[in-house]
């Protein structure tokens, strides 16, 4: 499918513990045209949100009401039946091999990583001219998600929640503050 004939497209993002496990998925079902938020998902995986990870403290926010406290393969169910349900074929995100190499069953999708664009002068019109460049005209460093939302919203107290809903979420807004149209992030298909 197409990224031009899309009615929706859906970013994610996941959270993982130390022993490299998904703790918690969250998913925005977004409009191709107006790039704004339609429905949400945010599943939390359990045994796995037990083990210590970094941002175990965040699981529970009040920007990310929880859906579901589930096994992974409920989790992987419902994502797919909530996807299925927007006819959604296409997921973006941000740092998209990291996602994707943690969901394989999601692999069948046509995944699109966020930071192909934001990195790069001639997509990120925020990138000041002072900033270092590779000579593809990517950014040398300093493109985290974090920073990228800092530049696009000119929001210097923005802080990353590291919550798999509230970080869909500031990756959607990316993608619609970096102005582009879906169709070019064709380019930036995994």
């Amino acid at each position: 499918m197409s990224l031009e004939n899309c009615s929706y497209f859906a970013v994610i993002d996941t959270e993982t513990n130390f022993d490299d496990e998904v703790i918690s998925i969250g998913i925005v079902i977004a409009d191709s045209c107006s790039f704004m938020p339609e429905d949400r998902l945010y599943l939390i995986i359990e045994p796995e949100c037990r083990k210590p990870a970094v941002f175990s403290s965040v699981l529970q926010h009040r920007r990310a009401p929880v859906d579901a406290v589930v096994t992974r393969e409920t989790a992987l169910e419902m994502v797919r039946d909530f996807l299925s349900s927007y006819d959604v074929d296409n997921l973006f995100a941000y740092n998209a091999r990291f996602d994707k190499s943690h969901l394989p069953e999601l692999a069948f999708y046509n995944w699109y990583d966020i930071m192909r664009l934001a990195a790069y002068k001639q997509y990120n019109r925020s990138i000041p001219d002072t900033c270092e460049l590779c000579k593809t005209g990517k950014m040398k460093y300093g493109y985290g998600a974090e920073e990228i939302y800092k530049m696009l919203s000119s929001d210097r107290y923005y802080s990353e929640i590291h919550n798999a809903l509230t970080d869909a979420e500031d990756e959607l807004d990316i993608m619609r503050l970096l102005g582009c149209g879906l169709e070019t992030f064709e380019i930036s298909e995994i």
